[in-house]
């Protein structure tokens, strides 16, 4: 089987090309095989008044695009600056390898696995961000 498999939890909604799907009552799986669809995990979502770290920011964007809220087009070089400031501040070995998992797909318009790479970049921020305050 090729493309997305998604494993959903009862009653866990999913948007989908704009559309925003639920879940039954049991656990299922998706097998998204349309190239280029958007898709995003609502309980990953980013609410914009969560937006508020550097890595939660460039989330957010490219959470923009997977909702059809923003053109990618428009997005892209935007998003591989943001990146690339990212990576001056973060630049520890799996940081790194984050970012340009995150880069990679970006390049080539995978914006799922972009955003991917880039919440796993989530706890680390929230560790520097605690340490810089407790200093």
């Amino acid at each position: 089987m090729s493309g997305l498999v998604l494993k959903l939890g009862p009653r866990e909604r999913v948007l989908i090309n704009g559309a925003v799907i639920e879940n039954g009552d049991r656990r299922s799986r998706l097998a998204i095989v349309t190239p280029g669809a958007n898709i995003l995990r609502l309980r990953d979502a980013i609410h914009p008044d969560e937006a508020t770290t550097p890595v939660r920011r460039v989330c957010y964007a490219v959470q923009l695009v997977l909702t059809g809220d923003a053109e990618p087009e428009e997005m892209r070089l935007q998003l591989l600056r943001r990146i690339e400031e990212l990576s001056r501040a973060l630049t520890d070995h799996d940081s790194r390898r984050h970012l340009d998992l995150a880069s990679d797909a970006l390049i080539s318009e995978r914006y799922y696995h972009c955003l991917k790479a880039l919440r796993a970049l989530i706890p680390r921020e929230d560790r520097l961000l605690a340490a810089a305050r407790r200093a």
